[in-house]
This record gives C-alpha cells, sequence and structure tokens, in this order.
C-alpha cells in the first residue's frame, strides 16, 4: 500500500504537469482520484493510528488486587521482539480443579480490555484442532500482538477484541500446546466440565471478572467445544460466578465429514472452477461419483427454507454417517488440486505463490524458530520449558476402555447440545468463510437447516444473498438471523 501512494502521488503530479491543456487524460485523472479516495477509506478501515493503539494497550481498564495474580503478570514492554509496550497481562498455567494434588493445568494468556465500558465483559477464546493451540488465534488472528503470516514483525492490532471485551486465551482441552497433565477424557463432556473447572479456579485468582458477562467463543473443531461448555455451564448453574450470554463459533465443526465435507465439495469445486484447474476427464470422474454417492443435487433437492422434514443420509453412508472409501470425493479433490497448486492451502483455497512465512512454524521451519518455542519467550509468558508446537502430535482424548489415544466419542453439537445452548443464550452466531474448503459453508447449511431449536427446524426463510455488507466497502457476504441465532457468511475468507 505504500508503493502504491508513493505511485499515485507520482503519476498525479505526471499528469497534471503533462497533460494540464486539453482534456486527453481526464479519465486517467478520475481513475487517480477515486484511487486516492479508496485510500482514504482503506485507511478508516484499518482503525486507529498504531501510536493511539499503543496509547490504549498500556492504559487498561481492568486491574487486580490478588497476589495470587501477580505471579501470572506479564510485562508488555518485555515480551521479546514485540518493539512497543503491549500493556500488561497475565498468563500461566491454572489447574482445573481445587485439588491439592491436582496435576491437569491449562495455558492461558489474558488479556484486559482497553474499552472501561465493557470492564464486565470476559471473552473465552479456543482454537480447535482438536488438540491445536489458542495462541495461533491469538497471535495470528485476534489478540492485541499481530504477528500474522508474512509479517516481518509484530505489530500491535488495531481489531484486536480486547477492544470489546477482557479475553483469555486457552489452550485446551490438556495435552494442547503448554498444557500440562495426561489426557483423560473420552468425550466433550468431559472437556466441558475440565474446562469449567479451568474457569472456576481462574476467577478465584481474577476475583474482579466475577459476574461479568461470558461469552464462550472458538473456531473449526471448536464447534464441538464451545457448545459443549456452554451447554454444561447452563446445566451446571453457580458452577462459575459467571454470566453466561452466548456463544461465537467460526468456520465450525457442527456435523459430521459426509455432511460437511463430502455432500458440498464437488459443487464447491466448480463454483471456484478457475482455481481447481482439473482437466475434462477428471471432472467427469468426480461428477459420476457425485452422482453414484448421492450428493449430485441434495442441496438443491433437501436444503429448503423451511426444511421439509430431517435430512436424510446421502447412500454414500450406507445408513451411517461414516462415508465408504469410494465415496470420498473431498480428498480425492483436495490431492488433485495440491499437485496442481503445491502452495494450494485448504483453509482459504484464493492462497496461491509464494506461502507466506510464519512465525509459528508455517509452512516450514525448525522448533527452534517457533516463536512459542524459544525459552526467552517461554520464560516472558510464564510457560513451561517444553518443545512447543501448534497442534499436539497425540491425540487429546483417550479409548475410554483401554486408556490408550482415542477419539472424541461426542455427538456433534447440532444433533446434540447446541439446540439448548440457543434457546438459553442472547445470541449465538455461526459464521463461516466461502474460501474454506477443510470444511465447507454449505455443509454448514445442511447442518443448521437439520437442527432444530426454538420450535422449529432450521431457517424458515432463506438466507438472502449480498445482506452483509461493510460501511463504505460494500457487500462481504450473507447474514441471516432466527430465533436467537445469527449465521454470516464471508465472501472472502
Amino acid at each position: 500500500m505504500r508503493n502504491l501512494g508513493i505511485f499515485v502521488s507520482l503519476a498525479a503530479c505526471l499528469f497534471h504537469g503533462v497533460y494540464a491543456i486539453g482534456g486527453a487524460m481526464d479519465g486517467v485523472e478520475d481513475a487517480i482520484q477515486i484511487q486516492r479516495e479508496q485510500i482514504e477509506r482503506f485507511r478508516s478501515f484499518l482503525g486507529p493510528e498504531m501510536e493511539k493503539v499503543k496509547r490504549a494497550a498500556s492504559t487498561p481498564a481492568v486491574t487486580f488486587k490478588s497476589k495470587d495474580a501477580d505471579q501470572f503478570a506479564v510485562d508488555g514492554t518485555k515480551i521479546p521482539d514485540v518493539n512497543f509496550d503491549a500493556g500488561p497481562s497475565w498468563a500461566g498455567l491454572m489447574p482445573i480443579s481445587g485439588a491439592a494434588n491436582e496435576t491437569r493445568k491449562l495455558f492461558f494468556w489474558f488479556w484486559p480490555t482497553t474499552e472501561p465500558s465493557n470492564a464486565k465483559k470476559l471473552i473465552f477464546w479456543t482454537n480447535g484442532g482438536p488438540g491445536c493451540s489458542s495462541l495461533e488465534g491469538f497471535l495470528q488472528e485476534n489478540g492485541p500482538i499481530s504477528w500474522s503470516w508474512g509479517q516481518a514483525e509484530p505489530t500491535p492490532n488495531p481489531f484486536s477484541w480486547t477492544k470489546l471485551a477482557n479475553v483469555v486465551w486457552v489452550e485446551q482441552p490438556v495435552g494442547t500446546g503448554f498444557s500440562q497433565g495426561k489426557p483423560n477424557i473420552s468425550n466433550d463432556d468431559e472437556l466441558a466440565a475440565q474446562a469449567a473447572g479451568f474457569l472456576e479456579q481462574f476467577v478465584e485468582v481474577f476475583s474482579e471478572l466475577k459476574g461479568s458477562d461470558f461469552y464462550v467463543t472458538g473456531e473449526s473443531y471448536a464447534g464441538f467445544y464451545v457448545p459443549y461448555i456452554a451447554n454444561f455451564l447452563y446445566e451446571h448453574p453457580g458452577t462459575v460466578d459467571l454470566n453466561l450470554k452466548g456463544i461465537w463459533i467460526a468456520d465450525p465443526s457442527l456435523s459430521y465429514g459426509v455432511i460437511q465435507q463430502e455432500i458440498p465439495a464437488l459443487r464447491f469445486a466448480r463454483a471456484n472452477q478457475n482455481l481447481f484447474a482439473f482437466n475434462s476427464s477428471f471432472w467427469d470422474e468426480l461428477q459420476q461419483i457425485s452422482d453414484a454417492c448421492g450428493y449430485t443435487d441434495y442441496l438443491d433437492k433437501f436444503v429448503t427454507y423451511p426444511p421439509a422434514g430431517q435430512l436424510p443420509l446421502p447412500v454414500a453412508t450406507n445408513g451411517t454417517f461414516s462415508v465408504t472409501s469410494q465415496c470420498r470425493i473431498h480428498s480425492r479433490i483436495q490431492r488433485a488440486v495440491g499437485v496442481l497448486n503445491p502452495a494450494f492451502d485448504v483453509y482459504r483455497v484464493s492462497d496461491t505463490f509464494p506461502n507466506l512465512w510464519s512465525v509459528l512454524g508455517f509452512p516450514r521451519s525448525t522448533q527452534e524458530f517457533i516463536y512459542f518455542n524459544r525459552t526467552d519467550v517461554q520464560d516472558a509468558i510464564h510457560a513451561p520449558h517444553i518443545s512447543w508446537s501448534s497442534c499436539a502430535d497425540n491425540s487429546v482424548y483417550i479409548n475410554a476402555t483401554t486408556g490408550a489415544q482415542g477419539r472424541d466419542q461426542s455427538i456433534a453439537s447440532t444433533l446434540s447440545v447446541l439446540p439448548n445452548v440457543i434457546e438459553k443464550s442472547e445470541r449465538t452466531v455461526i459464521v463461516h468463510g466461502l474460501a474454506d474448503f477443510i470444511l465447507v459453508a454449505e455443509g454448514t447449511r445442511i447442518a443448521i437447516q437439520n437442527m432444530t431449536w426454538g420450535g422449529a427446524q432450521g431457517f424458515q426463510t432463506p438466507i438472502e444473498a449480498e445482506s452483509f455488507t461493510v460501511k463504505d466497502f460494500g457487500v462481504f457476504g450473507s447474514e441471516h438471523v432466527e430465533r436467537g441465532l445469527a449465521y454470516v457468511e464471508f465472501s472472502y475468507s
């Protein structure tokens, strides 16, 4: 953008100097003026100037008197490579219960809001995986320090969620990131109980947060985590001295792979043929699989507003939620496009070369280089000296019978706890990016239309196209709200 601004300035001088006489270049001058206006709009969209962001960070709206909180204090002027005062924060390991011999502890990094009017609001953030670190979300998505892909050094984040509330980023469940102890859960009811135990200990240390309006948020596999945590808190009132108001989940796992991957996969690829540049014979092969497995026209036939009844499973599943090997069309598409475009990103299909560098180790790095694997960083945030990685190598679930590593045995949230959470919350928000192929937005629509809450199944009226707009920037997607559930699709994410 800096280079573009210089170019515009130089070009303006040239055109005004050389073509002052006559109107031969009127169109070019108009284009330059429009570009100037666009740059100004973009500056306003980026939020306040960085110096204002830095000053706000140094004056938090919440402080803590407890000596127990002091042991978690992080000096915002001494976070390695952060060349500005990020403001006070608190980080470290917190046990999941008050038991004297508790060995299981979750790592957290808590940041106070910079807005005094939001001092009694608390957001809990978790990444998905399962077993992926919330520090990724903190550093590269919604935290006060931004060190995203391609950034040479960290900068203040003008869009930090700390403008909205106090925020605690939690590495959970046990087995994730810096968190300590041996995993012992086999489902998300048990995960939720441990998260509630953590929160109970957390608000005892940071007692000024007691009674705060509380929001549970996350992304990806947090589509399981978040509704189960919220449901546990609703079903066990008084466990934690917080006032749960609602949840927010992005690109969430709400159902099973057949719903959110297999059924919508071919339709997604065809809608993005400029990025999925297959030859005609491979398209024909994919279409034959789609026809044989019951994916073709599934969305047009069954995803109606309102739905005609419970949505059937396609023949690909033989009446179960597992897909037969010959019907795994999603992985076939992903492998094929990865050959055509080695830089293909299943999370944002519009990405191309070059792969942007990331301080968290993507696309390739050594463990010594990864930011949270550095001992000076670990010391600064009271983290244990361990080999940190963004996602756990081992399962964070166990087999309840054998005690060995296992898989999550929970029922998908749309078929279990999410309806109860929607009905008891002031607002439930589901957002989904239309550039995401690992979990496809049209699959999320299927999951919503098959879910019953608030006395009806699914949305009763259609999701209006191009209904989500950003002031001065136009259409960014679609949004729809019914019976306490808000659903938003983003066009460029």
